[in-house]
This record gives C-alpha cells, sequence and structure tokens, in this order.
C-alpha cells in the first residue's frame, strides 16, 4: 500500500540547498507540465477514470488536484517573497476534489499547469540566496517552510502525482 501511495517514496527534505539542487528541481518544475501531458493523453477514457489504488484518485482528478495544488504553491511563493513569515492558508484537498470542476476534462488543467509552471519557473530563476530562505508559516503542519522548501517540495509533488498516473497505465 505505501508503494502506491508514495510510488516515488515520501517527500525527503535536502539537507543542504545547493544550486545544483534548485536547478534540478527547476528542471523538474519546468517539464512537468508536458511529462503530464504526454502521459495523460496515451490513457484510455477507461483508464482517465480508474483510481491509482483503492481509496485513490484517478488520473483526471489527479490533474485538477496538481492543477489546485501549483496554483496555491506559486501563491505561497509569492506570498514569503514579498511578506514577513506570513501564515498560508490550507485548504481541504479531498474536499476540493469533489467539486464539479474537478470532474470536467483534463485540458483546462494541463493549460493551468503549463501557465503556471511557466510563470513558476520564471519567478524561482530570478530570486537571489536570501529570496530563497524567506519563509510561510503553515498552521496546520505547525512548520515554517523556506522558499527552498516549497519548490523542492513541489518538484516531488510533481514527480509523485506522475507516479500515480503511471500505475495506471501500467495496470
Amino acid at each position: 500500500m505505501e508503494k502506491l501511495q508514495y510510488p516515488i517514496g515520501r517527500f525527503s527534505e535536502p539537507t543542504d540547498y545547493t544550486k545544483e539542487i534548485r536547478l534540478e528541481c527547476i528542471e523538474i518544475l519546468k517539464n512537468a507540465p508536458k511529462e503530464f501531458a504526454d502521459l495523460i493523453y496515451t490513457l484510455t477514457t477507461e483508464e482517465l477514470n480508474t483510481p491509482y489504488r483503492d481509496g485513490g484518485w484517478n488520473p483526471k482528478q489527479i490533474i485538477h488536484h496538481v492543477a489546485d495544488s501549483h496554483m496555491n504553491s506559486i501563491i505561497r511563493i509569492k506570498l514569503a517573497l514579498t511578506e514577513e513569515n506570513p501564515t498560508i492558508k490550507p485548504y481541504d484537498e479531498n474536499a476540493w476534489i469533489t467539486l464539479s470542476d474537478s470532474n470536467i476534462e483534463v485540458e483546462s488543467s494541463l493549460k493551468i499547469l503549463e501557465g503556471v509552471h511557466k510563470r513558476y519557473v520564471n519567478l524561482i530563476e530570478s530570486l537571489t540566496e536570501d529570496q530563497f530562505k524567506r519563509t510561510v508559516y503553515h498552521p496546520e503542519s505547525k512548520i515554517t517552510m523556506s522558499v527552498d522548501y516549497l519548490v523542492a517540495l513541489y518538484a516531488w509533488h510533481s514527480k509523485h502525482h506522475l507516479g500515480h498516473i503511471k500505475i495506471v497505465k501500467r495496470t
């Protein structure tokens, strides 16, 4: 069950945020929209609606979730860059996935991912060392997260959900 839920493993924060780690995360974020689209367009209608595990989401829901999540992510980074350790707004991703916009065709969310990731990468590539250290506070997790942490987390998040869709493709 753990391997299905976390096909690439759980998120593990880097011990140090080096230029190489940042470049690797940027590359993942840069390529993710195309990887999602390329993979999604290989799925049949049945596969698009097949959960990757019992109790899990189907690929269509995953794409909508990733679009929602990554929109929130860039907003969190912008808040970190423009405010002093702001408290971010958590959201219930399981409740969001039940809303009607998470059941429409995937193209709209693929377009969102393409646009958000283009802006995301442009923003991240422009940051200074000090800006990567700026923070937000997550009240549910009760942790302070740096921009570096958020960039690494959402690079992992992209690969994590690509892994879920690959599980459906293999079955």
